[in-house]
C-alpha cells in the first residue's frame, strides 16, 4: 500500500511538473517571439536592440497582468459558478484584448498619473529610458511575486511604484510628487472601503426585497428586472465613459446619421451623454425582463431559482468589466514601453507618446496569455477563497465595481479597480456574518438555558461522588456505583464542552476568511514600496551596464 501511494504521488508531482513546463514552454516562446518581432520590425533604428528588449519586458508585464488583474473581473462569476473556469478565461482574453486593440488609447502619458517631473531629466533621454525599462521590470517582477502568493495587487500601483523607484534613484526624492503619492496612498482605503459598501448594499437590498420574502417567485418576477436594469445602467455608463473614448467620434457619428438623434461632436463623452445612453439601454432591458418573467411560469419559490435568474447578467459584466479594462489599464500598464519606444524613435522625452499598434498587440496578446496560462490560480482566490459566493453575491460585486469607478471618476477620487473589487467581495462576506451572527439569538439562549442544566446535573454527580468516597466500608454496590458516576461525570463534561463550542460558533460566525484579508491588505500595503525598491535597484543595475 506505501509502494502504491508513492507511486501515485509520483506520478501527480511529474503530471504537475509537466503542465508548468509546458505553460513555461508558452511563455518563453511568446517573449521571444516578441524580442525577435521588435529588433527585426525596428531594423535600422538606433538602439533597436534596446527597444526589443524593453518590448519583451513589456510582453513579461502584460503576461503578469493577465495573471493577476484580470481575476478580479471574471472571479465573482466562477466562483458562483455562473460561469466555468474555461469559459470565463475565454471570455476574458476575448474581451481584454478587444478592448486593448478596438478602444484602448492612442496615446498615453509616459509618467503614469504625474507621479515624477520629466523636466528633472534635463532632456537627456538615456536615464529615462533606464528609468521606464527599471519601473516595467520591477512592476512585472511584483505582479509575478503577487500571483505566486495567490494575492491580487493593483497593476496601477505597482507600476506606480516602479516609476517612483526609478524616479528616485534617477533623480533623487524631489522628482516625485507627493501630493500625487498622497492621493494613490488614499486609495488604499477609499477604494475597498466604497467597493465593499455598495456591494453589501445590493446584497442587502436583494435579499430584502426578494430572498427574505414568503412567495419569492413575485417578488423575484417584479425586483428582478429592476437590479438587472440597474446593472445595465451602470455598466454602460461605465464602458461608455471608460472604454469608448478612442472610438467615441465615430459612434456619434453613426448615432448623427440615425432619425431624430443629434449630438455634439467631441473627443469623448460627457458623464451626461454617457448617464443617457446608459438609461436608455437600462429602459429597454427592463421591459423585455418585465415581459419574459410574467409568463415565465416554471419558477420555484427556492433560493436556487432566484439565484439562476442572474446567471446571464453577471456573464455579461465579466465580459464587459474585461472589455473596460483592455481598453483602459493595458494602455497603462504599457505606457513604460511607449515611452521607451517614443523616446528611442524620436532621441528625446515627451510627456505623452502615441501607442504603435504593435506595443498594444503586446499588451493585448500577454494579457490573454497569462491569464490563461497563470489566471486560474488568482481567479480562485477571488472567486471563492475569500468567502463563498453565489450569483446574487457576484451580481452586488459587479454591481460595486462599475458603481465605485463611475462614482470616483466624478468626485476625482483616486480609486483602484482590484481593490474595488476585493472589497466588493470583503463587503459581501461582512453583511453574512452580520445577517447570520443577529439571526440565532434564541438559538444561543436555548443553548446556554440547556448548558446551565448541565452544569447543575454535573455539581450533583460530582457531590454524589464525593459522598461514596466518603464511605470508610465501601460495598461492591458501592464501588460500581462510583465507576457509573464517572462514567456520567465524563459524559456531561464532554457535552458541557461540545455546548460551550457550540454557542462560540454560533455567536461569531465567521464568512470572510481572515488569513486571506491579512495577506491581501497586506500585499497591497506593500505593493508600491517592494516595486519602488526594486525598481530603484534595477535602475542602478542598468546604469551601471550601460555605462
Amino acid at each position: 500500500m506505501e509502494i502504491q501511494t508513492l507511486h501515485k504521488i509520483e506520478n501527480k508531482i511529474l503530471k504537475k511538473s509537466g503542465i508548468d513546463f509546458i505553460r513555461i514552454g508558452f511563455a518563453l516562446f511568446f517573449v521571444i517571439g516578441v524580442l525577435t518581432y521588435t529588433f527585426v520590425h525596428n531594423d535600422g533604428i538606433s538602439n533597436n536592440l534596446f527597444l526589443a528588449v524593453a518590448a519583451l519586458i513589456g510582453a513579461y508585464m502584460a503576461m503578469n497582468i493577465g495573471a493577476n488583474d484580470v481575476a478580479n473581473n471574471v472571479g465573482p462569476a466562477v466562483g458562483s459558478k455562473a460561469i466555468t473556469m474555461g469559459g470565463a478565461i475565454l471570455l476574458a482574453a476575448v474581451f481584454e484584448a478587444s478592448g486593448a486593440l478596438i478602444a484602448g488609447g492612442e496615446v498615453v502619458k509616459t509618467i503614469k498619473k504625474g507621479i515624477i517631473d520629466i523636466a528633472a531629466f534635463g532632456g537627456n533621454p538615456d536615464p529615462f529610458i533606464w528609468a521606464m525599462m527599471a519601473a516595467l521590470l520591477a512592476a512585472a517582477l511584483w505582479l509575478n511575486f503577487a500571483t505566486a502568493m495567490k494575492a491580487p495587487v493593483s497593476t496601477t500601483h505597482s507600476i506606480v511604484g516602479g516609476v517612483m523607484g526609478a524616479g528616485i534613484a534617477a533623480a533623487g526624492f524631489s522628482i516625485v510628487s507627493w501630493a500625487t503619492m498622497a492621493k494613490i496612498a488614499a486609495s488604499w482605503v477609499i477604494s475597498p472601503l466604497l467597493g465593499g459598501i455598495i456591494a453589501a448594499a445590493f446584497l442587502y437590498a436583494i435579499k430584502k426585497s426578494i430572498l427574505f420574502q414568503e412567495d419569492k417567485i413575485t417578488a423575484a418576477k417584479k425586483y428582478v428586472p429592476i437590479f438587472v436594469a440597474l446593472m445595465s445602467w451602470a455598466f454602460v455608463t461605465y464602458l461608455v465613459l471608460k472604454g469608448l473614448k478612442k472610438i467615441w467620434p465615430s459612434v456619434v457619428e453613426f448615432l448623427n446619421a440615425l432619425p431624430l438623434i443629434t449630438l455634439e461632436v467631441t473627443k469623448k463623452p460627457s458623464f451626461l451623454t454617457a448617464l443617457i445612453i446608459g438609461a436608455v439601454v437600462a429602459l429597454a432591458i427592463y421591459l423585455l425582463l418585465r415581459s419574459k418573467y410574467h409568463y415565465k411560469t416554471e419558477l420555484q419559490n427556492s433560493k436556487k431559482a432566484v439565484n439562476a435568474l442572474f446567471n446571464i447578467p453577471l456573464i455579461f459584466a465579466a465580459a464587459l468589466l474585461s472589455f473596460a479594462h483592455g481598453a483602459n489599464d493595458v494602455a497603462n500598464a504599457i505606457g513604460p514601453l511607449a515611452a521607451i519606444n517614443d523616446a528611442i524613435i524620436n532621441g528625446g522625452i515627451s510627456s505623452k507618446a502615441s501607442i504603435p499598434l504593435w506595443v498594444m498587440g503586446v499588451g493585448a496578446l500577454g494579457i490573454a496569455l497569462g491569464l490563461g496560462l497563470y489566471g486560474p490560480k488568482l481567479i480562485r482566490t477571488v472567486g471563492s477563497e475569500i468567502t463563498e459566493l453565489d450569483q446574487i453575491r457576484a451580481f452586488s460585486i459587479a454591481m460595486a465595481a462599475s458603481i465605485t469607478v463611475i462614482i470616483a471618476s466624478q468626485l476625482g477620487l483616486p480609486v483602484s479597480s482590484t481593490h474595488i473589487a476585493i472589497g466588493g467581495v470583503f463587503g459581501v462576506g461582512f453583511l453574512r456574518e452580520y445577517l447570520q451572527n443577529s439571526k440565532p439569538k434564541e438559538v444561543i439562549t436555548v443553548d446556554k438555558e440547556f448548558l446551565a442544566n448541565e452544569k447543575s446535573s454535573l455539581e450533583k454527580l460530582k457531590d454524589e461522588l464525593k459522598a461514596c468516597k466518603k464511605k470508610d466500608e465501601k460495598s461492591l454496590e458501592d464501588y460500581k456505583k462510583i465507576v457509573e458516576l464517572y462514567k456520567k461525570i465524563e459524559k456531561e463534561e464532554k457535552l458541557i464542552k461540545a455546548t460551550k463550542k457550540q454557542i462560540k460558533r454560533v455567536e461569531k460566525i465567521e464568512y470572510v476568511k481572515r488569513d486571506a484579508i491579512k495577506k491581501i491588505v497586506a500585499a497591497w500595503i506593500i505593493t508600491v514600496p517592494a516595486a519602488a525598491i526594486l525598481s530603484a535597484v534595477l535602475f542602478f543595475t542598468i546604469r551601471g551596464i550601460m555605462l
